[in-house]
């Protein structure tokens, strides 16, 4: 049984109170997250769960005719906003942070627009200053688990258990380079290290992009310049939505929105843009089955065909025989999937095989 969808990965939407992270989280989800002009509105996170935009899917509908393709899809969770001392429990911080561990990437927004009637938490909209906040309280709460974790393998090694002495290692490098002011992102570590860190759910290990919340003023070009620079020295990304706007076309049809940012000169919407640099940021894939329905599925960049296969069902994967790939060009190209196979372009695959980007996939397989 395949699922109706598939949640291809989630994001934790972070920052300051009053930055404007509910408006986005309702442009993305159109999911009417509760908003004040007031700090902590947001207490338990808001979810939404959208497809993700794909122009491939259609094309390959209308190539093979299926009808009513599945899109896969992203998870948004709005954190409640954090503030000065939410490492120590300021605001209800210990409870937003636990949100935020359980994430596979953050979108941090940022406040880059002037609005008198909106209060800034610290009185005057300094970009790089908020994000320094948030920054400080998750390598302190990073740096709590990391000292917790260090004391429990050291009892633990003392019994002569050599992987809690290689854990011992690891831990201290981390708290040594968050000491020194810097997140675990920018830390080069080999594989089992990287393991052990996403184990403690270690949160400025994440991948971070940095979402500038701007006006409509041009009144936000240094601040946005300014935020750009800073998520480059980190290896984070970083993009600009109008937020306010996002928000207000979020409910309108497909078409006129369409039409609607094509009026206002912008080429996508922010959602679109946000999609995309998500994948990026976490390297992953989208490639596509339709044996029976058409559907995309997100796979992390190096996943086997084994492997995929067991994300759709586990009996794909324990009764596996092969897989018959082609490419989404070679389906524009041929037009058809006899063309496909008349040109040679058909190849069957075997379970080691690693699954690209644009993929399209029949999986055999024996119960």
């Amino acid at each position: 049984m395949i699922l109706e969808y598939i949640v291809g990965f989630n994001c934790g939407i972070i920052g300051l109170p009053n930055v404007g992270k509910s408006t986005i989280f309702n442009a993305l989800s159109s999911a009417e997250a509760e908003m004040a002009n007031y700090p902590f509105c947001t207490i338990e996170p808001n979810r939404g769960i959208v497809p993700v935009p794909d122009e491939r899917l259609f094309s390959i509908a209308d190539v093979l005719k299926k009808e009513n393709p599945i899109q896969t899809r992203i998870e948004f969770i709005d954190v409640a906003g954090l503030v000065r001392g939410a490492s120590k429990g300021e605001g209800l911080g210990n409870k937003f942070l636990g949100h935020i561990r359980d994430v596979e990437a953050i979108v941090h927004v940022v406040r880059c627009f002037q609005a008198s009637d909106v209060v800034h938490i610290s009185g005057e909209v300094d970009p790089l200053g908020d994000v320094e906040i948030v920054r400080t309280e998750l390598m302190l709460a990073d740096l709590e688990i990391l000292e917790k974790a260090h004391g429990k393998q050291i009892n633990t090694a003392r019994s002569g258990d050599t992987d809690a002495k290689a854990r011992i290692s690891v831990i201290e490098g981390c708290l040594e380079h968050l000491n020194g002011g810097q997140s675990l992102k920018t830390l080069e570590l080999a594989q089992d290290a990287q393991n052990l860190l996403r184990e403690y759910g270690l949160i400025t290990y994440k991948p971070v992009l940095y979402c500038a919340n701007i006006d409509e003023e041009n009144s936000y070009q240094d601040r946005v310049k300014k935020l750009e620079s800073y998520a480059g020295e980190e290896n984070s990304a970083c993009i600009s939505i109008i937020g306010k706007l996002e928000e207000e076309i979020s409910e309108l049809p497909s078409e006129e929105k369409r039409e609607f940012l094509q009026g206002m000169g912008i080429e996508k919407s922010g959602l679109d843009r946000l999609i995309h640099a998500s994948h990026t940021l976490l390297d992953l894939i989208t490639y596509y089955t339709a044996a029976t329905q058409l559907q995309a599925w997100t796979l992390r960049r190096g996943t086997t065909a084994l492997h995929a296969a067991g994300k759709i069902h586990t009996d794909f994967e324990r009764g596996f025989i092969r897989a018959d790939v082609y490419r989404y060009d070679d389906l524009m190209d041929a037009g058809s999937v006899h063309g496909v196979k008349e040109s040679g372009r058909l190849r069957s695959e075997g379970k080691d095989y690693i699954i690209a980007d644009g993929d399209i996939v029949h999986y055999h397989f024996n119960l």
